[in-house]
């Protein structure tokens, strides 16, 4: 099989997210999330090459899809490439983000997860206690229907889909602040006594291919509802850094946020000292941010299965809703 460059497997990796076929439009604005800036005339040259090798084929004006072939080779693709594509999503959402707590208006980003329309009120009880907690970034969400889009997505028939405020929505707003933001790692964090106590498990975001809540979630190793429901459980949070002569920039963005109800951040800590038993470097301070996808952990563990794609895509605020 001919060997595909960079720009290619990004394609790939686009296609591979979804179940319906793309057009070259689509793509391009796919690519863009992932760092990748190229012309609907760029993305055709480079889809064309891609069915020569049979790893992609064309469904007419609908768009293109994977092959088998394509899937396998999306499957073997070289892990620093897909990890790079990852971190470079998060970053760009971010940076797409314009929500401004002064006027309530902007975009945030989303998660976008499906459920069965049978199991969508269930869910919706599974998840309630989380969203009013301090375990989601909000509780203020989108409902899709069958048949609707949202991003490049399509919601299948029989399907609903809910868009959940994704936590990148606050690295957005402190960066558009100014503040310098980095994002080490996500993982398992333990609740005690509805207080954060420590991270059980993390992965940082440089050396992963995949959210890590996502994943956590699909191995049933979150305990969101009964943290929410109980103070003690395991719950997917991020941990960020900034320079500490930001800190009360920081702090004082956070409470701007409140009244929109955006919120999720946790623990702020000091300068210089670990925050949750994670270290932070010198002149840094440690930020503790809970997952967007908290509350379909929870939906999860009640046993509703889920299709989840977080940092899906940026969203208008003002079109959200409370759930």
């Amino acid at each position: 099989m001919p060997e595909i460059g960079r720009k290619e497997a990004a394609i790939l990796r686009v296609l591979g997210q979804y179940s319906m076929p793309l057009g070259a439009a689509a793509i391009a604005r796919e690519l863009v999330s992932y760092g990748i800036d190229l012309t609907e005339r760029a993305v055709r040259y480079h889809l064309q090459r891609l069915d020569d090798a049979g790893l992609t084929e064309s469904r007419g004006r609908s768009g293109r899809v994977l092959t088998d072939a394509g899937r396998a080779e999306l499957d073997n693709a070289r892990v620093t490439d897909k990890v790079a594509l990852a971190f470079a999503r998060l970053e760009a959402l971010a940076y797409q983000t314009t929500f401004d707590p002064a006027t309530g208006h902007g975009l945030v980003v989303l998660n976008i997860s499906l459920f069965h329309r049978s199991d969508f009120d269930h869910a919706l009880r599974a998840m309630r206690p989380v969203f009013l907690s301090r375990l989601a970034t909000s509780d203020l969400v989108a409902v899709f229907d069958a048949g609707q889009s949202v991003g490049d997505m399509v919601v299948p028939r029989g399907m609903v889909g809910l868009g959940t405020v994704c936590s990148a929505t606050i690295n957005g707003v402190l960066v558009r602040a100014g503040i310098p933001l980095h994002s080490e790692f996500g993982g398992l964090m333990e609740i005690i006594g509805h207080e954060p106590a420590r991270f059980t498990e993390i992965v940082m975001y440089r050396g992963t291919s995949i959210d890590p809540v996502e994943m956590f979630i699909k191995s049933q190793a979150t305990s969101v509802g009964q943290a929410a429901t109980t103070g003690r459980g395991k719950v997917g949070a991020g941990f960020r850094t900034c320079p500490s002569v930001a800190r009360a920039h920081v702090l004082r963005l956070l409470d701007d946020l409140s009244p929109w109800r955006l919120r999720g951040v946790v623990a702020v800590g000091n300068p210089g000292q670990s925050l949750l038993e994670m270290e932070v470097g010198i002149g840094r301070v440690g930020i503790v941010v809970c997952a967007g996808l908290n509350p379909v952990a929870a939906a999860e563990e009640a046993g509703i299965p889920t299709v989840s794609k977080a940092l899906a895509t940026v969203f208008e605020y003002t079109d959200l809703q409370p759930v």
